[in-house]
């Protein structure tokens, strides 16, 4: 598509310098900057480079696919790993392009190591321990038996063992059991490794939420994600403002319709909002098929997502359609059509953020961010020097 009314515009400074904010409150850990899922709707390539300028000396994408890109677009100075595939991935082509591979499962290792045989090449592993999330990863019983088979491929150069990791359940909840009960597995599953023979190069837990609240989940590396692009993974302990974290997105739209309407004018799909007194409504061109969440439509007594109008903060008026949601910009509106509407930005002038809009909603800003539709292009500005 080559002209919408819309657009995200990514600040690539910001990610740099969250980058290096997450970096001072793991000052003995390297840190993974995970770019999964479209860098968080951030944009994949653009926004690894902005973080490998801030000082990340890794990248993390669930997907194979997605580290598979990152080289072929020419990211090639940093370790990046992947972790998330299923029986038949083209492990041969991302070991091929110096790509690190989780090792998850049994199935996980045989096939390792026939890519690396056809690859010539030993594959460098990380090996997954589920420690209590019941999600991916070998559980503590799964890896004694595993151990002896990775150790072997080892030895036939077939695999090396570079790390060992896992994901918290409560990263979010730094003071639940839950927390230390999985710190106590991993602790164990990482001496039983060691003791194997395994030189393992990184060990790493923490999740952006534990980056910042819990440094003994530190070890060598950490993997933040959401706090990356500025948002705090723990809003009730804290604002991004208060971690030192500045969003970098900003979604805005044009104005596409501007109308006086009279009191009692019912408003958008099922008329959940009417027209308290004459007034002015703006229509602006996005909806929930670009990412806005029908959970925030607004109601007669509810202002649904907030919106910033002319520095005004104003709120979604009725349901949120497919391709549009409507503003009451109220009886003394001066907007015209054209006139810019932002939905969310990084809130230094009290206009919306994304964690606005996960509160409206009743989600979370992770979900705000990675759900902007593909239609919507991404303008990146304020870009470092990036390789």
């Amino acid at each position: 598509m080559s002209w919408f009314p819309a657009r995200a515009v990514i600040d690539d400074a910001a990610i740099a310098a969250n980058v290096r904010s997450l970096a001072a409150h793991a000052p003995t850990a390297q840190v993974m900057a995970v770019v999964k899922a479209d860098a968080y709707g951030h944009g994949l390539v653009p926004s690894a480079r902005a973080a490998l300028a801030g000082g990340a000396a890794w990248l993390g994408a669930a997907q194979v696919g997605e580290a598979i890109q990152l080289r072929r677009a020419g990211v090639v100075g940093p370790r990046i790993l992947t972790w998330l595939y299923a029986p038949g991935a083209p492990l041969a082509d991302a070991l091929a392009l110096d790509l690190d591979l989780s090792v998850a499962a049994p199935w996980a290792l045989e096939e390792v190591v026939a890519a690396a045989r056809v690859v010539g090449r030993p594959a460098r592993i990380h090996l997954k321990v589920d420690t209590g999330l019941g999600r991916n990863g070998l559980t503590p019983d799964q890896l004694s038996e595993l151990l002896p088979a990775a150790l072997r491929a080892q030895a036939e150069e077939a695999v090396e063992i570079v790390g060992v990791w896992s994901h918290l359940a409560f990263a979010d909840e730094p003071e639940h059991p839950t927390v230390r009960a999985q710190e106590q597995v991993f602790a164990d599953a990482v001496a039983l490794v060691e003791s194997a023979g395994a030189h393992v190069e990184v060990r790493h837990l923490a999740n952006s939420a534990a980056t910042l609240t819990a440094p003994r989940a530190h070890y060598d590396l950490v993997r933040p994600g959401i706090a990356v692009y500025g948002l705090s993974p723990v809003p009730q302990l804290g604002s991004s403002a208060d971690f030192g974290l500045v969003p970098a997105m900003t979604v805005e739209a044009e104005l596409a319709t501007v109308k006086p309407v009279p009191a009692g004018h019912g408003v958008s799909y099922a008329h959940q909002y009417v027209t308290p007194r004459d007034t002015v409504l703006g229509v602006v061109p996005l909806g929930y098929a670009d990412g806005v969440p029908r959970h925030a439509s607004g109601t007669q007594d509810h202002v649904g997502g907030p919106l910033q109008v002319g520095g005004r903060r104003l709120g979604v008026a009725g349901r949120v359609c497919m391709d549009q949601v409507v503003v009451d910009l109220g009886p003394d509106a001066t907007e015209v059509a054209g006139d810019t509407v932002v939905l969310f930005g990084n809130g230094a002038d009290g206009g919306p953020t994304a964690q606005d809009w996960a509160q409206a909603a009743g989600t979370i800003s992770y979900e705000i961010v990675t759900r902007l539709g593909a239609r919507v292009p991404r303008t990146h500005v304020n870009a470092e020097g990036q390789q």
